[in-house]
């Protein structure tokens, strides 16, 4: 099913949404909410914030695979089979006319605090931040439109009300702004808040110059055309079904100290980064906030939907008899743990040189058997105790290039390691197990029983 907007995508969660009536504040308690309910696997939408009246916050809205599979239409087990086939295909976006997100105007704001909800997450952090802004751009070189998820920091009255610091550490934006600077001119942006979900996975999505416009990924994530509009401030298409949309241009040559800001990584993170200057703000008459909580379920499900997927894709192509593939939970996409089948011992160790130096982030990597279920932390535990031997089966790559968030790669050079937790051809390793018709027998009793109980 296709969803016009993140709204639609709410309308149709029926028991899988958690209405929230409490009055709760933009200033860490909203977020503390969203990661205590996190458990759940259920979407959330707050309807009195504090200090707020008339406006709303959705958040949690992929913190499970099941959100996840509702989003794009499919079921769990067919998850990444079906990110991974949309994804090769392209949906192009269509201009329209009707721009809900444009319903009412706010030019040269003169405070956005005062306008949206800006949350403040964890307990240090220096200010208000937007974490699931999908920010818009035009490279300034080439024409080509880009899109990524990047975290921007509420500069205050310091900043005329209308400034935000953002952390531009990857491409392509990061590239168009230094094709900008490069003439001495501003890299005009938009930013939109509050797409439906499919968007929001395909603003992670990787893609190089010559990869596919991840306005048509969102396209084909979601089965039907993005329906973009002209923005009223900047010559940038933005979606048109957005809740929010910011409009402005990054200063050219300017840096200023932006953070602390509670990363993925579970850790405290600052830069010296660019600023955006807002030059309008609209959004829809009653619009619905957005809010993606830093180290919790919703980047797992990002990470391993954008970043899993796409290395699965390759490590399948590169090395026969990978099964199965997935970046490991609270682990901010540096662990994942891959399946194989039929795959002899050197090939075990191709495919760990291969994941570790194809994804920079990726820092641990554990590759077990195919009757081990990836997802059952349990499992591979006991493949790793029991059919892995440090000595015989690490790999160590020392030398690596770190990641720009990771706290400990200093000076960015790091290592990674790699753990061939197989059986190996010809080893006596049978799992144990009961017999298939004894357990169904046993899981509908349990069914019957639970049924009786409630």
């Amino acid at each position: 099913m296709a969803y016009a907007d993140l709204r639609a995508f709410l309308d149709d969660l029926g028991s899988d949404l958690i209405r929230v009536g409490e009055p709760l504040d933009p200033r860490h308690e909203v977020a503390a909410l969203l990661s205590e309910a996190q458990v759940s696997g259920k979407a959330v939408l707050l309807e009195n914030i504090k200090g707020r009246p008339g406006q709303r916050i959705a958040g949690n809205l992929i913190a499970s695979r099941r959100l996840a599979a509702r989003a794009l239409g499919t079921s769990e087990d067919r998850l990444i089979e079906t990110y991974v086939a949309r994804t090769g295909r392209c949906v192009p976006p269509v201009v329209v006319k009707d721009a809900p997100a444009q319903a009412v105007v706010h030019r040269d704001p003169a405070d956005v605090a005062a306008l949206l909800p800006l949350l403040t997450h964890y307990e240090q952090d220096g200010a208000p931040f937007l974490t699931c802004g999908v920010v818009l751009a035009r490279d300034p070189a080439t024409g080509q439109r880009g899109m990524g998820i990047h975290r921007m920091m509420y500069k205050g009255k310091s900043g005329g009300g209308r400034r935000f610091g953002i952390l531009l550490a990857n491409p392509p934006l990061s590239q168009f702004l230094a094709n900008a600077e490069a003439s001495g001119k501003p890299l005009e942006v938009a930013v939109a808040l509050g797409v439906d979900p499919a968007m929001l996975i395909a603003a992670v999505v990787k893609s190089g110059p010559q990869g596919p416009d991840k306005m048509e990924v969102a396209g084909s994530l979601r089965g039907a055309p993005v329906e973009l509009v002209r923005a009223l401030t900047v010559d940038i298409e933005v979606p048109a079904r957005a809740e929010v949309i910011l409009e402005g241009h990054v200063l050219p040559g300017v840096r200023e100290p932006e953070g602390p800001f509670g990363e993925n990584t579970g850790y405290y993170f600052s830069n010296v980064s660019p600023v955006i200057e807002l030059t309008a703000v609209t959004h829809r008459e009653d619009f619905i906030f957005p809010a993606l909580v830093p180290w919790t379920a919703d980047v797992d499900t990002l990470l391993s939907l954008a970043g899993g997927a796409e290395l699965f894709g390759q490590l399948k192509s590169l090395v026969r008899g990978v099964v199965d593939f997935d970046l490991v939970p609270g682990t901010c996409s540096f662990a994942a743990v891959a399946s194989v089948r039929d795959c002899p011992k050197h090939e075990v160790r191709r495919l760990i040189h291969l994941a570790l130096t194809l994804d920079k982030r990726l820092k641990s990597f554990t590759v077990v058997d195919d009757d081990i279920d990836i997802r059952s932390p349990r499992e591979v535990a006991w493949a790793l105790a029991t059919r892995f031997q440090p000595a015989r089966d690490t790999v160590i790559l020392d030398g690596m290039e770190g990641y720009v968030i990771d706290p400990s790669s200093a000076g960015g050079a790091g290592s990674k390691m790699g753990f061939d937790a197989t059986r190996g051809a010809g080893a006596a390793f049978d799992k144990i197990a009961m017999p298939k018709a004894a357990v169904a027998r046993a899981r509908a009793a349990m069914t019957a029983i639970q049924g009786t109980a409630t």
